[in-house]
């Protein structure tokens, strides 16, 4: 079976489990998420523990020796905890609490790995018991065996194989029926090759590295973390989030098992990144090598106004935003994680955000303060302005500003590629899209500096000084002069003899209109 065969199988399983999920009435519920997200990874690591049991260099070892000695990575399971195993049990009585036994126990053997801390320092567990998210027994019994029977009738043997492009794609399928809530705080879906542009222009692959540290303070379900990590490569990196969404934070764990970042899964955090940073070293705001982040845009955070202005960390040297008399839900929040972006780089970090377009040419307030410090600092390293409709529920106009905190040169590079791309009609709402061409000359033109005419120009700091902060590209960037194939003296002299022309007959109409309306 090759990757696209895996994929296609992969998907009807998804659907049938959502399909099952609609019947008995969860469809649209708050749970439906978490049930149908937890029996894809049950599925998913019982074939990546048996793939890797299976072609262990150590033939003759049986299964419990090979569970003792296997990579942290590899899932720890018992054998009456696979799904061919609970499938031939799913006709007794009580399955529903077999089957939930199961869960309880992997979760337990896993409890060191694959958990999800909160701020609180609670660990969240692997897989929930279904009996959390159902009340009614008959239901659950019939969920669980309906489910197990969906489960063990897919075999993906070899998956374990493909890479980031690959899982991606299934991942994306997986939540795409869970991400209506964006808009609201952590919740932002940010589309694959966005996150991929922004790898590509972040990540310098002529130099590579190891032990890379990678940050994003509003992980949501981890799309610019992942398209980061695979270019670098997942053993060269770890990660770190924290977001305040439990779906997000969810799903996030997820996309880490699905792409061999097991290892980062103890860095990631579940809480208030503003209100509450959980990644600090000795008192202050840990450093990273790496930043990513498409940060929600408003949010009514007025109730924590003031524990945010007495920040013991000195993150807002800009100010915190104002709160909005009429609507608070408008609060412009991520002028605040802009700065704490910016306190949590590395002396020698680059950083990559996503804000709307409006931020670039703010003419006062915390968002002109930013701009200037990072002119003055030198660490503007270029802004790029997407197209509208790149985030299929919202038209918000969105630009990415890239940080260097190690650039060596005093210009910035301002690229408008808003007229880029073609929309096309998806479930969930019009999108645009970037042609693969385009990509590639976004990205080769922001690595080269190369300018453009109306497309992209390189501005000195003090120019951006001079201009009163502004990195609008719209502003700098050279017109086209057209060229034209006539003498323009000549031209105007003829357009000159007909007007004068078509006045004196307009004269003599007139003239004549008039004696008739006399008569």
């Amino acid at each position: 079976m090759n990757h696209e065969d895996f994929l296609n199988q992969m998907k009807k399983m998804i659907d049938e489990l959502k399909a099952m999920s609609t019947d008995f009435g969860l469809s649209n519920t708050g749970d439906e998420y978490k049930i149908i997200s937890d029996f894809f990874t049950y599925k998913f690591l019982n074939e990546k523990i048996i793939f890797h049991y299976e072609n262990h260099e150590q033939c003759e070892i049986s299964f419990d020796d090979f569970i003792d000695v296997a990579d942290p990575e590899i899932p720890r399971m018992r054998q009456h905890h696979f799904i061919d195993h609970l499938q031939k049990q799913k006709d007794r009585e009580n399955f529903h609490e077999i089957l939930e036994q199961a869960f309880r126990e992997v979760s337990t053997l896993n409890k060191d790995v694959y958990h999800i801390e909160m701020a609180s320092g609670r660990k969240r567990q692997l897989f929930e018991p279904l009996s959390v998210y159902i009340r009614d027994e008959e239901k659950e019994l019939g969920i669980a065996k309906r489910a197990i029977g969906i489960l063990a009738k897919y075999k993906f043997p070899g998956i374990h194989n493909g890479g980031f492009d690959y899982f991606s794609s299934i991942f994306e399928h997986l939540i795409r029926d869970y991400n209506k809530d964006s808009g609201k705080y952590a919740e932002y879906f940010t589309p694959l090759f966005a996150g991929s542009l922004i790898a590509d222009i972040l990540y310098n692959d002529t130099q590579p590295k190891t032990s890379v540290t990678i940050y994003d303070p509003s992980a949501g379900s981890g799309t610019l973390l992942l398209a980061l990590a695979n270019k670098i490569g997942t053993a060269n990196c770890k990660l770190y989030s924290q977001d305040i969404s439990q779906k997000s934070t969810h799903f996030l764990r997820i996309n880490l098992i699905l792409n061999n970042l097991t290892h980062s899964l103890s860095d990631i955090i579940e809480g208030n990144t503003i209100a509450n940073p959980q990644h600090v070293e000795e008192g202050e705001i840990k450093k990273f090598d790496f930043i990513v982040s498409n940060p929600p845009f408003k949010m009514d955070f007025s109730h924590m106004i003031s524990n945010i202005e007495s920040d013991t960390y000195n993150r807002f040297f800009a100010g915190t935003p104002k709160i909005p008399k009429k609507n608070k839900r408008s609060m412009a929040i991520y002028e605040l994680f802009l700065q704490h972006i910016m306190a949590s780089l590395s002396e020698s970090g680059k950083a990559a955000i996503v804000v709307p377009t409006g931020f670039t040419t703010a003419a006062k307030g915390i968002s002109k303060v930013i701009r200037q410090r990072i002119v003055e600092k030198n660490w503007l390293r270029g802004v790029l302005h997407m197209p509208s409709h790149i985030f299929a529920t919202t038209a918000t106009s969105v630009s990415i500003i890239f940080i260097d905190k190690a650039k060596a040169n005093d210009t910035v590079l301002l690229m408008d590629a808003s007229n880029m791309g073609s929309k096309h009609s998806f479930r969930d709402g019009r999108k645009t899209i970037l042609y693969p061409e385009e990509e590639n000359k976004i990205t080769s033109y922001f690595k080269n500096n190369i300018e453009e005419t109306e497309f992209s120009v390189l501005v000195s700091n003090q120019d951006i000084l001079e201009n009163d902060c502004s990195i609008l590209a719209g502003q700098y960037v050279d017109l086209r002069e057209e060229e034209i194939d006539f003498d323009i003296d000549e031209r105007l002299a003829q357009l000159t003899s007909s007007l004068i022309q078509n006045l004196h007959e307009s004269q003599k109409i007139s003239a004549s209109l008039l004696k008739k309306l006399e008569e």
